[in-house]
Formats: C-alpha cells, sequence, structure tokens
C-alpha cells in the first residue's frame, strides 16, 4: 500500500552553517566589542544559547541569527524562542532557543484530524514523533501532500519516505 511520512526535520547542517556565519558577524561588529554578546549552538540538545549584557542586546543578537539563518534556507519557524532570561554571573543574561525536531503530539493529532476531516481517501496514523499517511493509489497521496501544504503552511513540514 503506497504511503508516506510527514515529519517536521530541519537540515542541521544549514542550522550550524547559520548559527556560525551569525558568531562570525557577532565577532566583527562593532556595537558588540566589548561586551559579552555570543552565540553558542548545542547540537546534541537542539539548543542555541544567545548571552548578552541586556534584553535589548539579546534581541539585536537574534535579529543576527534570523539573518544567517534565512540565507541559509532554513525557515524561522523552526526555532522556539526563549520565553525566560536566566541570569548567569554578573549582568550577563542567557536565551535558550529550542530547534524542533519531530512533531509533537498536539501538532499530529491536528494533521491527523484535518485529513480525516478533508474526505480524502488516505488513511494517517501517529508513528512516534512522525504521521504515516497511506493510501490506495499514488493520485490520493499526492492530494493529500498538496492538502497538508495549504492546511499547515505556517509549519515547515517535511514529506518523506514516499513509498508504492
Amino acid at each position: 500500500m503506497p504511503s508516506f511520512d510527514v515529519s517536521l526535520k530541519p537540515d542541521m547542517v544549514k542550522v550550524r552553517n547559520g548559527v556560525e556565519n551569525a558568531i562570525k558577524e557577532v565577532s566583527t561588529r562593532f556595537d558588540f566589542k566589548g561586551t559579552s554578546a555570543s552565540l553558542e549552538l548545542k547540537e546534541k540538545e537542539k539548543e542555541i544559547h544567545l548571552i548578552g549584557d541586556s534584553d535589548f542586546q539579546i534581541e539585536q543578537l537574534t535579529d543576527v541569527l534570523v539573518g544567517k539563518l534565512v540565507k541559509q534556507g532554513v525557515t524561522v519557524n523552526f526555532i522556539d524562542r526563549g520565553e525566560k532570561l536566566e541570569k548567569l554571573g554578573g549582568d550577563k543574561l542567557r536565551r535558550t532557543d529550542k530547534i524542533k525536531d519531530g512533531i509533537e503530539s498536539e501538532l499530529a493529532k491536528k494533521i491527523t484530524g484535518a485529513i480525516k476531516g478533508s474526505k480524502l481517501k488516505v488513511q494517517a496514523s501517529i508513528q512516534g514523533d512522525e504521521v504515516r499517511v497511506s493510501g490506495k493509489n499514488r493520485d490520493d497521496l499526492q492530494l493529500a501532500i498538496s492538502f497538508l501544504r495549504k492546511e499547515f503552511a505556517e509549519q515547515p513540514l517535511t514529506m518523506d519516505n514516499f513509498r508504492d
């Protein structure tokens, strides 16, 4: 039975390149000289740490980071901004932004509900952090892919593992 998987996976190579380019720009910018402004990518935890002297400086770091990620072709929707600022030693602040990886259960339930409500001749099932969509023929699956792209345009969903 033909099927495909719907997932939410960032290209970590592009994310790493974007963060490294942002680090280079921060190190050369005049307004960050002599401050504790820095960026750090924790790939295993899928986090980006922004460290600065004030919340204004962290917002400037966010702007630099977003610009570099967009140039790399990474959708900004992959980044969940941290809500609170942590105080470090002295007057340093840190914000931790999470990189989305995998579909959380709430979004997976919305996807399966939307597919069931669309009257398409496909079935959707949640499998861990992915949603598997299966149908009787390839045309139905292609309709389901276009439906999901329209319905969840704000989410950077990837459709992969297409099987006949």
